[in-house]
């Protein structure tokens, strides 16, 4: 069978393997080799590509609930969307969701995700009390930020390169709404938009959508959004309902002039520079989830995302030129999010620095990689990263410049011979 990324891009025809138990994982890990962990194949790129694939999206019990302190015990394959539709009626939520309800927990530690609140609450790996690892010759390990703190560091954000994760303990915060409480904020520029990141630094959550076709003195002009859960008591969620793309859009629907009017027509539909509203916490958080099957946009030829991340100091001039080469090339990107960083923690692949980071998605086609490269060089000049999660084409060099701990990463995956079972395309490219 075949499985792609969520991107659609690359293709590789591989074995897929399914485990009911641990003996049965075990067995499965001595029988194969090349083999990656995948969960709801959700990552954008080829990270959770590989000859054998282990689906650990079956492996989804709920284990344990402490109701005092709010810890839930979890097996991997437990997806985000089966959290919050069972706990935010009881008032809790994650603390950390990505842009995503419909990855599994193992996923998001592997990918350490981050969201609209990193600024102040950090990676998914900071709500990860401990999880339990199976390494290639089938022992498991409780790994913790105290316990085995050398494989939590290297597992939370290692790409499933270190092993099976198999069951997590996370902490979930309080909540008295399903509501979000919402301030949106327009720009009329980068310079703008960086000035109302740093008012409303101690809002919860906050991020931009950025309008990447929009130049000389428009150039970066964004819609922002900063906000945090209402007080209501009303917890009544019913997931919301979702319409389906039933087939690939014709490769011609994504094009530079259907980018840049979806681009203009967004930025101008926002009437007035500060509004204010309450909104279901799926339109908050999972705006994109509400259409099924949405990677089929983009057509049978697929789509990238490129996201890159800047250090605080050097993000400003760096975004200019970053967005000034995307406006120039009318790359067609339809929609970009902007995102400030709170400080990055001490996992060694884990992507978010204390600056900006910038997401894009492009289109396949014959010149993107030339132009991709390109964007590399700008992001190599001015310090900044890749995220690995959504990557499928980076380069080696570009990649190792962007992780000082990428040394410590290879060494325990030396000291563990888990390069000899656990590996993705991915891996292979990077040299992982």
């Amino acid at each position: 069978m075949s499985i792609n990324s969520w991107g659609n891009y690359p293709k590789i025809n591989n074995n897929s393997i399914k485990f009911n138990t641990i003996d049965d994982l075990k067995n499965q890990l001595k029988n194969h080799s090349e083999i990656i962990a995948c969960g709801n194949n959700r990552s954008y790129g080829d990270s959770a590509l590989s000859n054998n694939i282990i689906q650990v999206k079956p492996f989804n019990k709920f284990l344990d609930f402490d109701q005092k302190a709010g810890v839930l015990h979890i097996q991997a394959g437990v997806l985000l969307a089966d959290i919050i539709k069972y706990f935010v009626p009881r008032g809790w939520f994650l603390k950390i969701v990505p842009g995503t309800k419909f990855i599994t927990i193992g996923g998001a530690i592997a990918s350490d995700v981050h969201g609209k609140n990193h600024h102040i609450d950090g990676c998914f790996s900071e709500s990860t009390l401990e999880f339990s690892l199976m390494l290639p010759d089938g022992q498991i390990k409780l790994c913790s930020p105290s316990k085995n703190q050398d494989l939590f560091r290297a597992t939370c954000g290692g790409m499933g390169l270190t092993g099976v994760i198999l069951d997590a303990k996370i902490s979930l915060r309080k909540i008295n709404s399903k509501f979000i409480s919402q301030t949106t904020i327009k720009t009329e520029n980068l310079e703008d938009t960086f000035a109302a990141f740093e008012k409303y630094n101690s809002e919860k959550y906050n991020f931009a959508w950025i309008d990447c076709f929009a130049r000389g003195k428009n150039l970066g002009r964004s819609i922002m959004t900063i906000g945090d859960f209402a007080d209501d008591g009303q917890l009544d969620y019913i997931p919301s309902q979702k319409i389906n793309i039933p087939f690939f859009l014709p490769n011609f629907t994504i094009n530079k002039f259907t980018a840049g009017m979806f681009n203009k027509l967004y930025y101008y539909q926002t009437k007035q520079q500060i509004s204010h509203q309450k909104l279901d916490l799926d339109a908050y958080f999972f705006p994109l989830d509400g259409i099924d099957n949405l990677n089929r946009v983009w057509g049978k030829s697929g789509f990238l995302q490129y996201q890159c991340i800047l250090p605080k100091e050097t993000a400003f001039v760096g975004l200019t030129e970053l967005i000034e080469c995307i406006s120039r090339t009318k790359l067609g990107s339809h929609l970009s999010v902007l995102k400030k960083h709170g400080k990055a923690n001490e996992n060694y692949l884990s992507f978010p620095l204390e600056g900006y980071s910038l997401a894009l998605d492009f289109k396949m086609n014959n010149g993107l990689f030339k132009h991709l490269d390109h964007l590399d060089q700008i992001l190599q000049k001015y310090g900044g990263r890749i995220y690995l999660t959504k990557d499928a084409r980076v380069s080696k060099q570009v990649f190792e410049r962007g992780y000082p701990n990428i040394e410590k990463f290879r060494e325990l995956r030396k000291k563990y011979k888990m390069s000899q079972k656990f590996n993705s395309l991915q891996s292979h490219r990077l040299g992982l």
